[in-house]
């Protein structure tokens, strides 16, 4: 129907398609959702409007996409053990201005990761709405370590006494401890929040610390390490927070839900809680360690020396290039990453000095430890001479041949 109504549209799907199954995705925040998923979000579900929450909605014909939406309520709440969610908005930002929304005044202080170090561009950046809100302040890394300094925080915290302090960014290859975090806000009086959009599915599966027992609120995006779709927020809190956040996100910041998304959202939960989506989430870490370990064997410098999680940063300072440069040069034989500032960074973040590496669309394909290795020497080749015709063209040959063995649509995908 597609090719008849608009073939051009659908050309470019088509071209789409053809170069996600081409290209291997080394993306951390991307992934491929399961076909249950992409089953639920395209359908007749597109076309129902809503506004407000099950059993108090503002349109009629409402019963079937309410007990969708219930549906995903509980789902999400057994999966985190958390004592309410709201599965509305529509991205992982937009459920960190919701918290902000319910819980803060104009001008208030708020301590989150800096961008640069790792934090997200929704935490204070001056540029975003947050930050041009809100009164925010950074904590960075140690630049001895190049990991999360506690005593540091707390010191920062004692300065400037804020109203919210927030755990969690988009590039955080440690492990964090939400525990300690919690001791450095109650010793400040200060709401917890934990932004876990990158890190979801690894606390589903008990390979990082899980943020429920410490923190107030807890905020997600759904297509990361989750594997779920695209266009889906996630706040869980504690029950006396809950009108205020559900106030917040309707009708404080968005009237009508994409209830589509919703639905693909309940099928990620129910596939979350598989003993196949534990098993992944395992092999997607496992796969990180060995990536990284390949790469420092061959003179890469990885911001603290590795990673506990799905992704890792690669510092290029030493091979004279930036990241803008290394994600053109791997693009150009169908490696696909994307430039990041690592840690006390000179370059501006358009440029940037590293380049973020992640594990999860890979590990969906069904790649394992030995395709780990084989992309780490590719990586190696490549950016240690870019312009060498033949290496260029081996290293493409060979991300053709890997690409080819774990088609996207595999048993391995669909598991």
């Amino acid at each position: 129907m597609l090719e008849e109504i608009d073939p051009e549209v659908a050309e470019l799907v088509r071209r789409e398609r053809a170069r996600q199954e081409s290209t291997i995705n080394l993306i951390a925040s991307e992934n491929y959702p399961s076909s249950a998923t992409l089953e639920a979000q395209c359908n007749i579900l597109v076309s129902k409007a809503v506004e407000g929450y099950p059993g108090k909605r503002y349109f009629g014909g409402c019963s079937f996409v309410d007990a969708v939406e219930n549906l995903a309520i509980d789902r999400a709440k057994k999966l985190f053990g958390a004592e309410h969610a709201n599965v509305q908005c529509i991205t992982g930002t937009q459920a960190n201005y919701a918290v902000y929304l319910a819980m803060l005044e104009v001008g208030d202080t708020v301590l989150a990761m800096d961008p640069i170090h790792g934090g997200h561009l929704s935490q204070g950046n001056p540029i975003n709405l947050s930050g041009r809100i809100f009164s925010f302040i950074h904590y960075g890394v140690d630049p001895e370590t190049e990991r999360i300094n506690y005593d540091t925080l707390s010191e920062i915290a004692e300065r400037h006494q804020p109203k919210m302090i927030i755990a969690g960014g988009s590039a955080c290859p440690r492990e964090i401890d939400f525990k300690a975090f919690r001791k450095v806000a109650e010793d400040v009086n200060a709401y917890f929040l934990v932004d876990m959009a990158h890190i979801a599915g690894l606390i589903v599966a008990g390979i990082h610390q899980d943020p429920i027992p410490h923190a107030d609120f807890i905020t997600s995006s759904t297509h990361k390490t989750l594997r779920g779709p695209r266009g889906g927020g996630l706040i869980l809190c504690r029950k006396k927070y809950a009108e205020k956040i559900d106030r917040a996100v309707f009708p404080g910041l968005q009237s009508a839900p994409l209830m589509y998304v919703i639905a693909g959202r309940a099928v990620l939960f129910k596939e979350a809680m598989s003993l196949s989506f534990r098993k992944y989430q395992k092999r997607t870490v496992e796969n990180a360690k060995t990536l990284a370990e390949e790469l420092m064997k061959r003179g890469f410098k990885l911001v603290t020396d590795g990673t506990d999680t799905h992704l890792m940063l690669l510092d290029l300072t030493n091979k004279g290039m930036s990241g803008r440069k290394a994600q053109s040069i791997l693009d150009s034989v169908g490696i696909v990453a994307n430039k990041n500032t690592i840690p006390f960074d000179k370059r501006r973040p358009y440029y940037a000095s590293g380049i973020r590496i992640g594990t999860p669309a890979l590990t969906t394909r069904g790649m394992k430890e030995d395709e780990m290795r084989e992309i780490a020497e590719m990586i190696d080749l490549i950016l240690n001479d870019p312009d060498d015709g033949d290496i260029k063209h081996k290293v493409g040959s060979q991300v053709k041949n890997l690409t080819d063995k774990f088609p996207l649509f595999s048993k391995e995908w669909q598991n």
